[in-house]
């Protein structure tokens, strides 16, 4: 039986969005037992706030987006990837802007966050989502699959057809250990002949070289962490969607997925355990 968990003290950090470019304060606050994730939109009057659900996502266009009670917030998934790693069930996100700050475009700055709080653990039972079949999401060629597994493992295939990067897999069980290791380093990554398109669409404005991975046809622009660091930012993207859903245990298995058939899985999964 598992217990639910929070942070143990506040901490704050100060960036800059990935996608607006504006400064951003953010402070992770303690929060009661079946709080759950929940962004406060400190700048505004009444605070209004936003539950990271699944039934809450309302767009996933190069970012995971959450809308309720007349705002918004985007470019979620790094903080929920390292909520869910490190099994976080509640938590008040304080936040003066429609985005957490963007750090060094990976989860490792939020991963150090909640460490430097500490985790406290409740006295109320966890409700945790156990995969006891098979569930299936897809899109022509792209998918995600659900299945039964004693713990929570995702295993991923990305396509690209750019030379450089082809395909890569990754298999990983996420634990606070592995994730920390080997996967909440990995950073945002894109090419450069799409940058500029992005900025025209107002996206991408706080997008730097310390911050976002970027390559060309002649190479990558900047240095790897790892040899596949773009198939970990892919896992460490689900492990964030799937956040949505509650702390899930399973085995996902995706080929060619993003933030859109992710979300799809949290919303079959939230609709189906969450009810």
């Amino acid at each position: 039986m598992a217990y639910q968990t929070t942070l143990n003290s506040e901490v704050s950090y100060v960036g800059v969005g990935l996608h607006s470019g504006v400064d951003v304060h953010m402070t992770l606050k303690p929060a009661q037992a079946n709080t759950g994730i929940v962004f406060v939109r400190n700048d505004l009057p009444g605070m209004p706030q936003v539950q990271a659900k699944a039934a809450n996502v309302t767009s996933t266009l190069r970012a995971t987006t959450i809308e309720d009670n007349g705002i918004k917030m985007f470019t979620i998934e790094h903080l929920m990837s390292a909520f869910n790693a490190l099994g976080i069930d509640n938590c008040q996100v304080l936040i003066d802007s429609e985005e957490p700050p963007v750090a060094d475009g990976s989860s490792k700055v939020f991963v150090e966050l909640i460490t430097k709080a500490g985790i406290k653990t409740l006295d109320v039972v966890r409700q945790e989502i156990i995969i006891d079949r098979l569930y299936r999401v897809e899109d022509g060629d792209k998918f995600v699959l659900a299945v039964p597994y004693d713990g929570f493992r995702v295993s991923f295939t990305s396509i690209n057809p750019h030379p450089l990067i082809g395909i890569q897999y990754g298999d990983y069980e996420i634990n606070p250990t592995v994730f920390e290791k080997e996967v909440a380093p990995a950073r945002t990554i894109a090419y450069e002949a799409e940058v500029e398109a992005l900025r025209q669409m107002g996206l991408g404005l706080g997008g730097t070289m310390e911050n976002v991975i970027v390559y060309n046809d002649q190479g990558w622009m900047n240095e790897l962490r790892y040899p596949d660091e773009l198939v970990r930012h892919k896992i460490l993207d689900i492990v964030g969607d799937l956040r949505l859903a509650g702390i899930v245990k399973g085995h996902f298995i995706a080929v060619k997925s993003g933030h859109a058939l992710n979300t799809t899985m949290a919303k079959l999964l939230y609709k189906e355990f969450c009810k």
